[in-house]
């Protein structure tokens, strides 16, 4: 660990004199980044550009940093996407009612500012318009075959 600054020392100075014992023992030798340039110096990071940076390298969704309102607006714009995948309109209307009941909840609650961005409710008939565009058109159901039976020879010679 290292010594405490002595009293009527100034800070200043009292770091430039570690900083020099340090290069006379040698512990700036060998560095990883020695004798290279700060990478992104000359860029100027913003809070914001600093946070995503860091949860890129952290491996967490952007999106998840985003406030209740704005996610669920950003949720929105994603549901013909999801109601895509789904295989029944069933599924496609219990999607958009689960937005809308979470998006109603969401209204109920106070919010931190009197400018939190208010979402939308999703159109639930256009959004299952959509998703059945969206789909190929089923093949007509096929008709039974019958097959005529043959008459036995019996039943042929009669008239």
């Amino acid at each position: 660990m290292t010594e405490r600054k002595p009293p009527g020392v100034s800070f200043e100075t009292w770091v430039d004199t570690q900083i020099a014992r340090a290069r006379e023992r040698g512990d700036f030798d060998g560095l990883s980044g020695a004798g290279k340039p700060i990478a992104d110096l000359h860029r100027d990071l913003t809070a914001y550009d600093w946070a995503v940076a860091k949860a890129r390298r952290e491996g967490v969704e952007t999106a998840e940093m985003l406030p209740p309102g704005l996610a669920l607006r950003r949720e929105r714009d994603v549901l013909p996407e999801r109601a895509a995948r789904l295989g029944t309109e069933a599924a496609v209307r219990a999607l958009a009612e689960d937005y809308n009941a979470r998006v109603e909840a969401f209204w109920r609650t106070p919010q931190p500012s009197r400018w939190a961005p208010v979402p939308g409710l999703a159109d639930v008939e256009a959004l299952v318009d959509g998703w059945r565009l969206a789909r190929p058109p089923e093949p007509p159901p096929a008709l039974p075959v019958v097959v005529a039976r043959r008459r036995s020879w019996w039943r042929r010679r009669r008239p």
